[in-house]
Order: C-alpha cells, then structure tokens, then sequence
C-alpha cells in the first residue's frame, strides 16, 4: 500500500509540473516570439497611450464616432471581467423594451440614416465584447459621423471601406469592421473628436 502511494504521489508531481508548469510555459515562450503582438492582447496604441484591444469592443458616446453594438458585459457594458450576454429571451418584455427605446433613441441621434436601424445595433452578443460591426451596420452610421465632424459623407465611408475586412480565406464568417481601428483612423485623418473617443 505504501508503494502504491509514492508511485501516485510522483505521478502527480510529475504531472502537474509537465502539465502545469513546463507545457503552459513553452506555449507562452513560443507565442512571445511568434506572434508577440497577439499574445499580448493585441493591443492598440494612440499617441503612446494603450487605448484598447483589437479583440474587445468598447462604447463610443460621442456621435462623432462609430459605435458597436450594444453590451450586457458588466454594469455599464463592455467590461471584459463580466463577459456575458443579456440571457434574456425573445419573449422577454425587458428585451423587447430595451430594444424598442433603444431603436427610437438611434432615430432621433441619427436622422439622416438611410433604411430602418440595424438589427445588430439593437441587439447584444453572447459575450458582450465583439469588436465588430457588420459593414452595414456601420455604413448606417455614415452621415452622423458626417455631419458632427462637419466632413462629407464620401470621406467617412471611403474610411470604412478600407477598414473592411472580408471573409477569412475568403469564406469563413462575414465582412466586418473593427470599431475601435475605424474610430482612430477618423481621429487621424479628422482630428480627435472630444470625450469617450479611443484616445479618451
């Protein structure tokens, strides 16, 4: 029996050291040395400052920039220590509401949007933390950029356009574009444009 215990106690010992320690330590060595920028939370920098992660989204108040969708992640949205969807279903009446004001919120901030809002503008995502709109999404949001940085509209959407991304490989998910990058390149080709911008 005595046996039998130190042999169980070695192998645990081996085997949290192998797997605890040596495995997850060669894995982190060899992610700083071949992709450092992602395997320190692809993060964005403005003006020498962190203002963000190209993997977590975040709200932009000002109608000066671009916004995502909504977030349920924390208190105030968009907290990445909370990450986490509404958990509310579509028959929810609070579901409803919110996304019912919420649609007639974006209306009056955006009277010159073209079509009906977008649905993903309304609606959170199950982690709360998507960096990514829908060009669409985006696009609608076009001539309110616009007008509050008092640009012509053809020069806010040739931004979008170049921040586009297409499908991976060219067929895996959707075109989509990086809220957070699109807002710094409108503050570097505009000028920044006041409070809860990326620089803010």
């Amino acid at each position: 029996m005595k046996t039998e215990i130190l042999v169980a106690l070695r192998m645990t010992v081996v085997t949290l050291v192998l797997t605890g320690l040596a495995y997850p330590l060669a894995i982190m060595g060899i992610a700083q040395v071949a992709f450092p920028h992602e395997a320190n939370g692809s993060l964005v920098t403005s003006g020498g400052r962190v203002v963000g992660s190209e993997l977590i989204g975040q709200g932009f108040q000002s109608p000066a920039y671009f916004r995502p969708r909504p977030s349920a992640a924390g208190a105030d949205g968009y907290d990445a220590a909370a990450s986490s969807g509404s958990n509310l279903g579509p028959t929810s009446r609070k579901l409803r509401d919110r996304v019912a004001a919420d649609v007639a919120r974006l209306r009056v901030e955006n009277p010159q949007a073209p079509s009906a809002v977008p649905v993903e503008l309304v609606t959170t995502s199950a982690s709360g933390l998507d960096p990514q709109l829908s060009p669409e999404a985006a696009r609608w949001q076009v001539p309110r950029v616009a007008a509050a940085r008092g640009v012509a509209p053809g020069d806010v959407q040739a931004l979008l356009d170049a921040r586009t991304e297409p499908r991976t490989f060219g067929l895996l998910g959707e075109p989509r574009v990086n809220v957070l990058m699109l807002n710094l390149d409108l503050d570097l080709r505009f000028g920044r444009a006041g409070a809860r911008g990326p620089a803010s």
